[in-house]
């Protein structure tokens, strides 16, 4: 059923310990929603990348297994959460970015279904998510990519939050996190 997962209770299983600090995005431009391509190795500001298994369709039954899977809910929340936090990402000087292996189209579907206002990345042939060895799970003989995100400066990864343990309420934590204090 599932390979390279997060353990059953979410805790970190190391699969993203290789994503440090001063690691370089690879050089692959994805198909993005309103009709643009983005290669992250060349975006030249500093971005938010969550990453995410995939949203789910009305009327679409989820993958085999998916209630089961540790960590494969909460697609829709999250991306509605960076939605609903998106100008106070852009007031701190973040880009945000969300990706997934779903296919364009599913992605153009829930774009406008949920009024996501920034970009979705489609990695539908897995070639960004390999080149980095991105943590992924599979199911019903289709691979899905675990959710993390990576705080991103110049191409350059700066941290990755892995796991993500509440999808619904990342957006606001790591907005809190990125916000300065005032002393």
């Amino acid at each position: 059923m599932t390979v390279n997962a997060p353990s059953p209770t979410l805790g970190d299983d190391g699969s993203a310990k290789h994503l440090i600090a001063g690691t370089r995005l690879p050089d692959i431009a994805l198909p993005a929603t309103r009709g643009a391509s983005v290669n992250l190795a060349r975006y030249q500001e500093r971005a938010i990348v969550f990453v995410y298994p995939m949203t789910g369709t009305p009327g679409v039954p989820n993958p085999p297994d998916w209630d089961v899977i540790p960590g494969a809910h909460g697609s829709t929340p999250e991306a509605e959460g960076f939605r609903d936090t998106y100008a106070d990402f852009e007031l701190l000087g973040y880009e945000v970015f969300g990706l997934s292996g779903q296919s364009p189209e599913a992605q153009h579907a829930f774009a406008r279904r949920a009024g996501i206002p920034y970009l979705l990345l489609s990695d539908e042939k897995l070639m960004f998510a390999e080149a980095l060895k991105l943590p992924f799970f599979t199911t019903g003989g289709a691979t899905y990519l675990s959710r993390l995100t990576m705080i991103v400066r110049n191409g350059v990864i700066y941290r990755v939050i892995y796991p993500v343990d509440a999808p619904a309420d990342h957006a606001r934590a790591l907005l809190h996190s990125l916000t300065p204090t005032l002393a």
